[in-house]
């Protein structure tokens, strides 16, 4: 049964009473993508189209034959709500073929942009926003004459929102792509950039500082000089300035953090302090076999800067894109073994999971499967 209009384009309306820029329906925020379609025979606008289609992953659809289906089925309410009329609706082939030819970097950079502007219009924003950067391969594409498409992101730490996505090339790999991914973001000034291990580089802080934006970065084995570094500091006398303790997914692990303001020793620019996170954990069912794990990381930040907490806070949360995004599409919408490989399709598909995502998050959803039950 095709969900009511009502419960399933409530994510994708304006808020009630709200007319601040950028808070507008999805179709509005799109409105400006350039359309790959010729101009001669066009019957349905590229912004309702691609609002379709993000109704319909919302609603659990996984391909471009779901996707038409849900299309077909809803009622006449919902087609008029997205600009469609409803005794004309877009086909199969027609969807496919667009979406093949979209430049996926186009609407990522808009939808983020609205989702982020519903998402700091009912919520008191944070102190400073910190975005995670991290890449995730889309395995489903992989066919015998190439590899699987990967794609490298920037989230939102706060909202689980994608703000930027592109694509990496198989003939060269992530560290050539940070610098493009966050030229879709205009304004980053104040802002605080979060990355793994592989994006430990000079080149990426030296952009960074041009661009007016701190940053914390990991720090592991591919950068062997400053992880040695790093672990010959004197740990043992600093004592630890924040502990936490989680349980989940059957284990309980201790966090602690300590910090150390960087003056010699330190072969990288613009490093103020190092830190050093011991997570020691033990499953529930073994509480006396315990695992440690050691991790290092730098900041530009320096101590008046931000709080210890607060740095515990974005290290934690740098897996956000992990577990709220990635892991989701993966899991829910069993994207590594979706058969959509041509064209730019599976990166479009990807982009448009991501948009269901937050659509969904900034409403107050916490468990995307059963919000796709409800809807579908």
């Amino acid at each position: 049964m095709p969900a009511s209009p009502s419960s399933l384009i409530s994510a994708l309306s304006p808020p009630a009473g709200v007319t601040a820029p950028g808070t507008g329906g999805l179709p509005t925020a799109l409105a400006h993508l350039p359309d790959p379609r010729g101009r001669r025979g066009v019957r349905h606008r590229l912004p309702v189209v691609v609002s379709a289609a993000v109704c319909a992953l919302v609603a659990d659809c996984r391909s471009y034959t779901a996707i038409a289906e849900w299309i077909d089925d809803v009622p006449a309410a919902t087609m008029l709500a997205l600009g469609i009329n409803p005794d004309r609706r877009p086909s199969e082939t027609m969807i496919r073929r667009l979406l093949q030819a979209l430049d996926p970097d186009l609407p990522t950079a808009a939808i983020g942009d609205w989702l982020t502007g519903r998402a700091t219009t009912t919520e008191e924003p944070a102190t400073r926003q910190a975005i995670a950067v991290d890449g995730k391969t889309l395995r489903g594409s992989r066919s015998s004459g190439s590899t699987a498409r990967h794609v490298l992101a920037a989230c939102d730490q706060d909202t689980s929102v994608v703000l930027a996505s592109t694509d990496v090339d198989p003939k060269t790999n992530e560290i050539t792509r940070f610098a493009p991914l966050l030229d879709q973001i205009s304004d980053l000034r104040g802002t605080v950039i979060t990355v793994d291990a592989l994006h430990c580089q000079r080149d990426h802080v030296t952009y960074l500082a041009e661009r007016g934006v701190d940053w914390t970065l990991t720090v592991k084995g591919n950068q062997p000089t400053l992880h040695q570094q790093l672990a010959g500091l004197p740990w043992r006398a600093v004592l630890d300035v924040t502990r936490e303790a989680g349980r989940g997914h059957g284990r309980r692990e201790i966090r602690t953090l300590k910090i150390l303001t960087v003056s010699t020793g330190i072969d990288f620019p613009h490093a103020a302090q190092a830190i050093q996170i011991r997570r020691r954990r033990h499953r529930l069912d073994q509480p006396r076999r315990f695992t440690t794990e050691t991790v290092y990381a730098i900041t530009n930040l320096h101590v008046h800067q931000a709080r210890p907490a607060q740095l515990a806070v974005w290290i934690r949360r740098h897996w956000h894109i992990e577990n709220q995004i990635h892991w989701v599409r993966d899991v829910t919408y069993d994207e590594d073994r979706s058969q959509i490989r041509t064209g730019t399709g599976p990166q479009v598909m990807a982009v448009l999971r991501n948009a269901a995502i937050g659509a969904l998050r900034i409403t107050g959803v916490t468990n995307i499967a059963a919000a796709n039950r409800h809807h579908a």
